[in-house]
């Protein structure tokens, strides 16, 4: 949670990201491009907006452009990294189908700090790299998960396969 003591609520914290994404896209941001991407009334972005101007993190006059200031963007930065971060790890490595891991990563990036994503992700590192995971590791999971009845059996098999490779690629 990036600086809660200045009273970003999730939806402002989603107000932030959709301006970065803008930003990116077209330079600035338009209330109304912002309402189209949110899928909000007018209005209802302009009070946000309002919100976000008096905390400093936005720079805001009615009937102009929006753009992020430099608090705005390292906050919309942050976000947007967890958001990223745990959409991969569902889509990714728990494969999860891309609309379901979008959705639940949106939930997500709200209560996760930046240590826990920073751990995260080197747990994805971790498994993307080490000879003892990567694709194999992963595709074992998702046997695991598929297998209505999980059978310690089908585990032990695994481990003996794994270790009997481990000697023969030490020989």
């Amino acid at each position: 949670m990036i600086e809660k003591n200045i009273g970003l609520s999730e939806s402002l914290e989603d107000y932030l990201e959709t301006i970065l994404d803008l930003e990116k896209t077209h330079k600035v941001a338009r209330t109304r491009d912002i309402a189209e991407k949110m899928g909000v009334k007018r209005g209802t972005v302009t009070g946000a907006l309002k919100s976000l101007g008096e905390k400093g993190l936005i720079n805001y006059e009615p009937y102009s452009f929006v753009t992020l200031t430099q608090k705005g963007s390292t906050i919309a930065k942050e976000i947007t990294r967890r958001h990223d971060v745990l959409k991969d790890f569902l889509f990714r490595v728990l494969q999860i189908d891309a609309g379901k891991a979008e959705a639940t990563a949106c939930r997500m990036e709200h209560a996760m700090d930046k240590a826990s994503v920073d751990t995260l992700i080197r747990f994805i590192e971790f498994i993307d790299n080490c000879p003892r995971t990567g694709g194999d590791w992963v595709q074992a999971f998702l046997n695991y998960c598929s297998n209505a009845k999980q059978n310690g059996k089908d585990c032990k098999t695994c481990l003996d396969k794994c270790k009997l490779q481990e000697t023969l690629t030490r020989a």
